[in-house]
């Protein structure tokens, strides 16, 4: 397996079907419904805006390994549109499964020859630290998740 292949495999497990940390971000979010979602504890960020958060910036990796420009803001990763329903949570949701999953597909597909490749620009880095920050992004996230779904729980 290629470098690639592996990190692609991790990301897909990290949004699917791993349980390399006993969980996967699919099995955390399925059992959360859209109050869950939005509720907010201790003042902390909720699990939607954690879910998009996530993926923000997933969707930006993802469109500059297809070729386009690096269209990624800090201070728009948190800029959630209103959750008002099951049906705005369950889009959301799916959405991030499904760029998760479009992804590890990109990655994938990357030869290990282009992981030390700038990415988008010099001063950004290479493509490998960038998946690999991704990664690490997501799963420090996915245990702030954990965490509070177990409070929410709780109370």
């Amino acid at each position: 397996m290629s470098l690639a292949q592996r990190l692609a495999k991790d990301l897909k497990e990290f949004h699917i079907d791993g349980t390399w940390v006993s969980t996967n971000l699919n099995d955390q979010l399925a059992d959360v419904d859209w109050q869950m979602a939005t509720k907010q504890v201790y003042n902390l960020n909720s699990i939607a805006m954690l879910s998009f958060h996530i993926n923000y910036y997933v969707v930006a990796v993802t469109q500059v390994l297809e070729g386009g420009p690096l269209d990624a803001h800090d201070r728009f990763s948190y800029d959630l549109p209103p959750i008002t329903n099951e049906e705005d949570w369950q889009q959301l949701r799916a959405k991030v499964i499904s760029d998760g999953e479009k992804f590890s597909e990109v990655v994938e597909k990357l030869g290990d020859e282009n992981l030390l490749d700038d990415f988008a620009d010099a001063k950004y880095g290479n493509i490998f630290c960038n998946l690999l920050g991704n990664l690490e992004h997501s799963y420090y996230h996915l245990g702030q998740i954990v965490l509070i779904k177990k409070i929410l729980k709780q109370i």
